[in-house]
């Protein structure tokens, strides 16, 4: 099959427009699920320091809580709350992460 003379460059153009498009979605993808996994990994650190802070453990951990999070007593309950920025290059919101422990480990 023969092409006509005036689509002689149309696949080019096409390729042209569809790329940029093409690795724009892609970068936003491994962005947001960059951006979700540190989310996952800040809700675990959270919970793990609550349980920490709770049971009354100092040393490394205790240093380490205090250096990336605000803890507080509620009543009964020791919490630990957290604000990382979210590590990638998109305009999102900085993750935060809280969680409550029972005090002394009860």
């Amino acid at each position: 099959m023969r092409l006509r003379q005036d689509d002689a460059g149309s696949a080019t153009a096409e390729f042209a427009v569809v790329v940029p498009v093409v690795v724009l979605v892609i970068a936003l993808t491994a962005g947001t699920l960059s951006a979700v996994s540190r989310q996952v990994r800040l809700e675990q650190a959270v919970a793990q320091a609550a349980r920490v802070a709770a049971r009354g453990e100092s040393g490394r951990v205790g240093e380490v809580i205090a250096a990336i999070a605000d803890v507080a007593g509620d009543g009964d309950l020791v919490c630990v709350e957290a604000t990382v920025s979210p590590g990638v290059p998109l305009p999102l919101p900085p993750l935060r992460a809280r969680s409550c422990a029972l005090a002394g480990g009860r």
